[in-house]
């Protein structure tokens, strides 16, 4: 019988175990970290999305051009042919045998963007000079060159401006007709020479084999060729080792590589673009972006490019850091040299670790702090949610649509928000008296700016969010008071720094950067030799509106003002800002419901008092009717019985006549009413009942209203013997005094007459700060008071008054013999020689102070403030002292007023 067939496999299964990620490199198998997740080949939705973004990369993101490519190539060709004759002229001035110098060779390999075939128009070339163990490093760049004539006393103090070695490499290069901008940084971690050759920017690094030659046929990717090797040495091959063994892991077909080009080609325009791409600033750079893309494509080998871009976002926005990103586990050849562990203490604490696959495994993101992650993670976020909107609606139309040129992905690589994203900037102007020292100093300080932002400031003072703008300013945008040179500020160079203030971690009003810049001179910028007096770091802190133009040039279409604009839709957008004011819409309309309601109840109120009030007169008016036509009764009872038929028709006539004359009384009253109702309402202002007018009109005619300053209140006079009013002011004290007495006129109404209304006076905090102007104080507000009882020396603090005595008012009513009681005051004062009683009515703690004049922390629990200065701050105290009521740091010296007692 035949045999039975085989069982079925799962078919996701089937896809990975199909496709084999690993590869051999270097003597050995290297088998990715992380299996499969989806092998599954792309639809044909995913390849019509995927040619729009093929189309948009090939019209944005190009590569460099043929004549750009061979110009490439012509450079490194020079600089090939012009190292051997260096490493040949070693071994020649060390008089060695003609084989050795046959076999010394020497080789020149590159890395990084260029190596892989992603780099753009302008991008410089990573090079690094493999030399046999003949050539040192001070062949390399020439110094301990003693010139045949010796050295001058003056260069021991300045060895920068020592001689060079003609013969060594960096001279050769420096004196090189097509070199430009070379710039020497020996004293490095890796040393390196930087510059130009025929317009294509170079960094050449420096690496010394333990071997007396390097052939062409020289493995570098075999871990052996570490054997024996410098710390700077094997940081310096780590990068084309780190490049050919990413290149050989995402090389398992042609389309893949593709693929991881495209995508890598895509991803380092993101990150430029949004100010992501500066490795020493904090961020990613290139080997990093190389490494997180190979990761992707290891876990989904068989994506197209826009589908790999998708999951792309999609895996940084959801990686559980600190977990470290690794393309292979990290291996150990035996070599001695340290090899990355999580295990290990000295990496527990490394935020975004992302490890390099070559031996030894070291984290390449070493710079990334918890404050440029927290960029990061915001800009994976917003790629993914673009991305997959793009996806969506392109799914959702069936995979047609008019974008064909895939302009839709610009949206991805829009220049950042940094300049319109806080409300608060600090400018870091790098200033050196030469270009040349300019650039050296420059370097320096850049290596190091990541270190002042995150650990300086971002973790001393309470900032919510802060971030290092990595895209330098060639522009000196310093502070005048700097007092800059012509020369400094013509070789300078400017970086900026956004932040948000955390409200509910500060304390004042006020953050102290200037005491963290101080600490990073002395502490990191003090240790750059040599040091040359001209060379500084300025700074400089702006609001938003207060940038300078010159910074929103070449990132907004229109400047600063489309960059404004921008800024305001981005807050309209906002669905907090909107929830805000759809809250603030919604009160504001139930305030006027509440309004208008409340004018509806208050009109019916008045229409059903208007009605009674009406009733009443008309009851009065009928009332006073029949009282008149009862005494006329009585009075012609007498003559009644004379003419009792004469006059028997004429009462119902009178009485008829009467009642017609009271109704048309009463209809014009009511009439007449009306109209004054409806004058007073055209004439605006304070609305007033019937009552209220007819007592404002008795006033005016007694006078009243032409009191200046309105009068007092009968609450003033029931206590009128009670209140201190200080006398001997002088005229200030006589009208105080007038405008508070009663008008004791006959025409006056009395205090007893209910139907006027009190009298408006001053406030209680009016009439005390009144009572202190005549006291001789000087009341001020907060934003006039500096010194606060330092400025003057009161009356009551004079030793030359007498202190015995107080100032007081009396009121004493005595009634006039003859007189018809009329109430007369008597006002007695101490003029000068008098003092006044303060009381407070806020209780506050009482400072404590030490011999030395220190303010005593006096703990948390003793602390009970009234209600009007609530909570207690942490290592503060409360006090009444210099600047007024407020809360003073414990610890300090604090100055107390010498005429305030507490």
């Amino acid at each position: 019988p035949p045999p039975p067939p085989p069982p079925k496999k799962n078919e996701s299964a089937m896809k990975r175990a199909a496709i084999d990620m690993s590869t051999k490199i270097g003597g050995r198998v290297v088998t990715p970290a992380l299996p499969v997740v989806d092998s599954s080949p792309p639809t044909q939705v995913e390849l019509s999305f995927n040619k729009r973004l093929l189309t948009y990369s090939q019209n944005h993101i190009p590569l460099e051009a043929t004549e750009g490519i061979r110009r490439r190539e012509r450079v490194l060709d020079r600089m090939r042919s012009l190292c051997r004759e260096w490493i040949r002229s070693v071994c020649i001035r060390l008089s060695l045998p003609r084989d050795v110098i046959d076999a010394a060779g020497g080789q020149l390999y590159t890395s990084g963007s260029y190596r892989l075939g992603v780099h753009e128009p302008g991008a410089d070339i990573d090079t690094i000079l493999v030399a046999p163990n003949v050539c040192t490093r001070e062949d390399f760049f020439g110094s301990d060159y003693v010139p045949p004539d010796g050295l001058d006393s003056s260069y021991a103090e300045d060895p920068a401006s020592a001689p060079r070695d003609p013969d060594s490499l960096a001279e050769r290069i420096r004196n090189h007709p097509d070199v430009t901008n070379f710039v020497p940084v020996e004293n490095a971690t890796v040393p390196i020479l930087t510059f130009d050759w025929e317009g294509v920017n170079i960094d050449l690094l420096f690496a010394r084999l333990n071997s007396a030659s390097v052939p062409p046929t020289l493995d570098i990717d075999n871990d052996d060729i570490l054997s024996g090797v410098d710390s700077a040495t094997e940081k310096s091959l780590n990068g084309p080792r780190v490049t050919n063994l990413i290149a050989a892991l995402v090389s398992g077909t042609h389309e893949r590589y593709q693929t991881f080009l495209t995508v890598v080609r895509c991803v380092r325009k993101w990150a430029k673009a949004r100010g992501l791409y500066s490795n020493k600033m904090g961020y990613w750079g290139g080997v990093n972006i190389n490494i997180a893309v190979a990761l992707v494509l290891q876990l989904y080998p068989t994506a197209c490019p826009a589908s790999l871009l998708r999951k792309f976002f999609l895996v940084f926005k959801s990686w559980r850091w600190p977990n470290p990103v690794m393309l292979t586990k990290p291996h150990d050849a035996n070599l001695g040299l340290p090899v990355w562990n999580a295990y290990h203490v000295s990496n527990a604490r490394q935020v975004a670790p992302i490890i390099t696959p070559a031996y030894p495994a070291m984290n390449s993101t070493l710079s990334v702090s918890r404050q440029t992650l927290q960029i990061l993670h915001e800009e994976f976020c917003r790629g993914h949610d673009i991305v997959d909107r793009l996806w969506k609606e392109h799914v959702k139309g069936g995979g047609g649509g008019d974008d064909v040129a895939g302009e839709a992905f610009a949206e991805l690589f829009e220049p950042s928000d940094f300049f319109i994203a806080y409300p608060y900037y600090l400018s870091l102007c790098i200033v050196g008296p030469t270009q040349a020292d300019a650039q050296a100093w420059a370097g320096f300080v850049e290596s190091r700016l990541r270190r002042l932002v995150s650990d300086m400031l971002g973790k001393s003072l309470p900032l919510s969010k802060i971030q290092l703008w990595p895209k330098k300013i060639e522009a000196c945008i310093a502070d005048r008071s700097a007092l800059l040179t012509q020369a400094q500020r013509r070789n300078s160079i400017t970086y900026f720094v956004g932040f948000q203030v955390d409200i509910l971690r500060m304390r004042g009003n006020q953050l102290n950067i200037e005491q963290q810049i101080n600490n990073f001179r002395d502490w990191d910028l003090s240790r750059f030799q040599p040091h040359v007096h001209e060379m500084d770091l300025c700074t400089k802190d702006f609001r938003l509106k207060e940038l300078p133009k010159l910074v929103f040039e070449g990132m907004y279409e229109g400047g600063k003002l489309e960059a404004m604009k921008k800024r305001r839709r981005i807050i309209d957008s906002d669905p907090k800002v909107q929830e805000r004011k759809r809250k603030a819409k919604l009160a504001a309309m139930k305030a006027r419901l509440d309004a208008q309601i409340k004018k509806k109840k208050d009109a019916a109120i008045a229409k059903d008092a208007m009605e009674k009030k009406r009733k009443r007169d008309d009851e009065d008016e009928e009332a006073k009717a029949a009282t008149q036509k009862k005494a006329k009764g009585e009075e012609g009872d007498s003559k009644a019985q004379e003419n009792v038929d004469e006059a028997a028709g004429e009462p119902s006539e009178v009485a008829d006549a009467a009642k017609v004359k009271v109704e048309d009384t009463v209809d014009e009253a009511a009439l007449l009413e009306s109209a004054l109702d409806a004058i007073q309402a055209d004439a605006g202002g304070e609305k007033k009942s019937r009552e209220e007018a007819e007592a404002d009109r008795r006033k005016l005619i007694a006078g009243e209203f032409l009191v200046e300053g309105g009068g007092g209140d009968d609450d003033d006079d029931d206590v009128a013997g009670e209140q201190s009013w200080p006398d001997g002011a002088g005229d200030n004290g006589d009208e105080l005094e007038s405008g508070a007495e009663k008008d004791t006129s006959d025409d006056a109404p009395s205090a007893q007459d209910s139907s006027v209304p009190e009298r408006k006076v001053l406030t209680e905090v009016e009439r005390e700060a009144e009572i202190l102007r005549i006291a001789g104080y000087s009341v001020v507000s907060d934003d006039e008071a500096i010194i606060v009882g330092g400025n003057m020396i009161p009356s009551w603090r004079n030793p030359n008054v007498a202190r015995s005595s107080r100032i007081s008012t009396k009121v004493e009513e005595k009634s006039a013999s003859g007189d018809d009681g009329e109430k007369k005051r008597t006002k007695r004062g101490l003029g000068n020689g008098g003092c006044v009683e303060i009381k407070f009515r806020t209780k506050f703690d009482v400072v404590e102070l030490d011999e030395n004049g220190f303010v005593i922390d006096k703990g948390d629990d003793d602390f009970q403030p009234s209600l009007a200065w609530t909570g207690r701050r942490g290592g503060f105290e409360f006090k009444l002292g210099e600047r007024g009521l407020g809360y003073y740091r414990t610890g300090k010296k604090v100055i107390v007023p010498s005429n305030t007692a507490y």
